[in-house]
């Protein structure tokens, strides 16, 4: 039987829990308390059901997207946020425009092991993944969980087709 063509290599690459960062924005959630203060107009505080997560382009050039694998130990939500934001070690705060649509959307069922998703907007987020690596060496990601998943249940990664 004949072959469709070379077989195109793959690239996975982990979204990896930034503790660091997390931290550094609980700590500006708690100083706001701590003083009495507001937030900053359009500024997107983290919420306790948040971590922020990282992904670093082993490979920035000549990459498509090809699927998302993320897997939930137990049934619950995830929603992937990219952000626009290239944060450095002093944390410029994060500002709600600099949240990336669509989101990518996971959740697993009570009794089922499969994972669903909404397929349409993970894809578009996920070929933009590929745009935004030619520019980027790291891209940081908000993920809300939701239904009692936390990150200790979550492994995420992207899988790109290298061209």
């Amino acid at each position: 039987m004949a072959e469709d063509g070379p077989q195109k290599q793959q690239l996975e690459m982990p979204l990896v829990l930034d503790l660091d960062l997390t931290q550094q924005m609980r700590l500006r959630v708690e100083s706001l308390k701590q003083r009495g203060e507001k937030k900053q107009d359009g500024e997107k505080l983290i919420r306790p059901a948040e971590s922020v997560y990282r992904l670093d382009f082993i490979q920035q050039q000549k990459l498509q997207f090809d699927h998302w694998n993320v897997v939930l130990d137990k049934p619950g939500k995830v929603t992937i946020t990219g952000t626009s934001q290239n944060w450095t070690p002093d944390l410029t705060n994060l500002m709600t425009r600099q949240l990336l649509d669509p989101a990518a959307i996971f959740w697993r069922k009570e009794d089922s092991d499969a994972m669903d998703w909404n397929e349409a907007d993970a894809l578009e987020f996920g070929e933009r993944l590929s745009d935004l690596a030619k520019i980027r060496k790291v891209m940081y990601f908000l993920i809300t969980f939701g239904e009692g998943v936390e990150p200790a249940n979550l492994k995420a990664s992207v899988v790109f087709n290298q061209l």
